[in-house]
């Protein structure tokens, strides 16, 4: 039987779902999973973990997701079988388990122990050989520096399915098994491990533009780029030094402006400083500086200062040292402009303090010593030129007082402009109201566009309303929807009519901006997904 408590409990959740994507909407939905727990509301608790989860992995907070996931397991300990009639439900929540156990070697705020209790359990539940299990226990055993232990699980990770529907996505597999080998020293190995994928060019490249199946996954967003990123040391060590510097300017050309891909910077750098390109790495270290402040883990800054501090020191050997950089202020530390070697010893202090945290946290030496081996690397190869560096950059140069409209798939701040061209490549009829909302009738549902500063928000309204005697029928609804399906987060609204308005919504963050084909797809999806919400409130009895 439905209460009015289990009612509050799930309109309370809908709300915090229809929310902007901000630290609130985060606390409300740990909230209503603390409500749920005292009410002895399982299904809502799980709803609202699995909500809170998604909007810390959206956020690029993934450390923060140990302690829902963690939380998600008591309540299907107390409550056995509660997923057992959702299968899809399960395969979401190890998703998530790996993800946590992911999150949690990049950040010595998470105990060891529960990196291993996360790993083991999803061991009993997908077996202690599964693809998933054997990557993240051989990512674990390289993290603590025990290197036979890794590779042993390296040997079970690249032995089982590449593709189970739990591991991570299988089109960068290739590029995280190239970056273990990197860090163990086989560069040919690593190469080998692109080739035997398809996503190693060759050590001429191509011009950009020239994508075919060589370029990786063809269904995998993060690629050719994530593994030319992978293949830069490699090529820069086994002498394919031209490739590997085609690669670098075509993938940095995307990676500079993407807030997921700060954790890939620290190998830009590197190449840089080992390809002997300081002026060119000077350059990059100058423009990514602030992300230091907004890192995505403690790991990616780790690395990206000890990187950071190597290209100042070869810089400085290169005669570079009184250059100066703007740092800008963050917290305490005010703005300055520091010179290049005064900067390279303020990096080097913050990599080997976390390399520190990291090892107190792991019981041995094995990141201070890691960072120590960057910090005392020499560069490789003499540079190549990159003069033709326009030629294969993503970002071509354009007259500032005329940017003109971006490229299909170039990405660009979300604003009304982007959005209205968007719906009207789908040739739809819509109408904008004062306050430049996009609204638009399909069938049965009438769709409200939004831009709300970096944010999409498409907000459904069924066509058919439901009097207020059926409020328990439609929260069934709404909560049957939600239960079942991931777009759009279905509420009740009530007008105070004597009526029921059951709407939806689909709020996204595009903060890191978007591209007009990715704007396509978004709208294209909440048209599908908004129509057959409002024909499956028609179909009401």
């Amino acid at each position: 039987m439905t209460t009015a408590r289990d009612r509050a409990l799930a309109a309370a959740l809908a709300d915090a779902r229809d929310r902007p994507d901000d630290e609130e909407r985060c606390a409300e939905l740990d909230r209503i999973a603390a409500r749920a727990d005292a009410a002895d509301d399982p299904r809502t608790a799980v709803s609202a973990r699995f909500a809170l989860v998604e909007a810390y992995l959206h956020r690029g907070e993934r450390w923060r997701t140990v302690e829902p996931v963690r939380r998600l397991r008591a309540t299907l300990a107390r409550h056995p079988g509660l997923l057992d009639a959702h299968p899809d439900e399960l395969v979401r929540l190890r998703r998530h388990e790996r993800q946590a156990v992911e999150a949690a070697l990049g950040t010595p705020r998470v105990g060891l122990d529960q990196i291993r209790s996360l790993t083991d359990t999803l061991a009993d539940e997908l077996g202690p050989d599964a693809t998933p299990v054997a990557e993240l226990r051989c990512r674990l055993a390289d993290h603590l520096g025990d290197e036979p232990a890794a590779r042993r699980a390296y040997q079970r990770w690249t032995a089982g399915d590449a593709a189970d529907p739990v591991g991570g996505c299988p089109g960068c597999a290739p590029a995280r098994r190239a970056e273990l080998l990197t860090g163990w020293g086989e560069p040919e190995a690593a190469l080998a491990a692109l080739d035997r994928h398809g996503q190693h060019h060759g050590q001429h490249g191509r011009h950009h533009g020239e994508r075919d199946a060589a370029d990786g996954a063809p269904d995998c967003t993060d690629q050719p780029e994530r593994s030319l990123t992978a293949g830069l040391l490699p090529w820069l060590r086994t002498g394919a030094v031209e490739r590997a510097a085609r690669a670098h300017v075509r993938a940095y050309g995307r990676h500079r402006r993407e807030r997921a891909a700060f954790p890939l910077l620290a190998t830009h750098l590197r190449f840089c400083a080992l390809g002997g390109y300081p002026h060119r790495g000077l350059e990059l270290l100058t423009e990514q500086l602030p992300r230091l402040d907004r890192p995505a883990d403690d790991l990616s800054a780790m690395e990206f200062a000890a990187a950071g501090a190597l290209l100042c020191g070869l810089a400085a050997e290169a005669g570079l040292g009184g250059r100066r950089i703007h740092r800008p202020g963050h917290g305490s530390r005010p703005a300055a402009e520091v010179d290049v070697a005064t900067l390279g010893a303020q990096l080097q202090a913050l990599a080997t303090a976390l390399a520190g945290s990291f090892d107190a946290r792991n019981g041995t030496g094995h990141q201070s010593g890691r960072i120590a081996s960057w910090l005392a690397e020499r560069p490789l190869a003499g540079p190549v030129s990159l003069a033709a560096e326009s030629e294969f950059d993503e970002e071509p140069e354009a007259d500032p007082a005329d940017p003109g409209p971006p490229g299909p798939e170039e990405p660009a701040p979300l604003d009304a402009a982007l959005l209205t061209a968007a719906l009207a490549a789908r040739r739809e009829v819509v109408t904008a109201e004062p306050d430049g909302t996009l609204v638009g009738r399909w069938g049965e549902a009438t769709i409200q566009f939004r831009v709300l500063g970096e944010v999409l928000h498409a907000r459904v309204v069924a066509a058919r309303t439901l009097p207020a005697d059926r409020r328990a029928e439609a929260y069934a609804f709404c909560n049957a929807w939600n239960h079942d399906r991931l777009l759009p987060a279905a509420y009740v609204h009530e007008p105070g009519d004597g009526t029921l308005v059951l709407a939806a919504g689909v709020t996204t963050d595009l903060s890191c901006g978007v591209a007009p084909t990715q704007l396509a797809v978004l709208v294209a999806a909440a048209v599908r997904t908004g129509t057959a919400y409002a024909d499956a409130v028609a179909a009401l009895g």
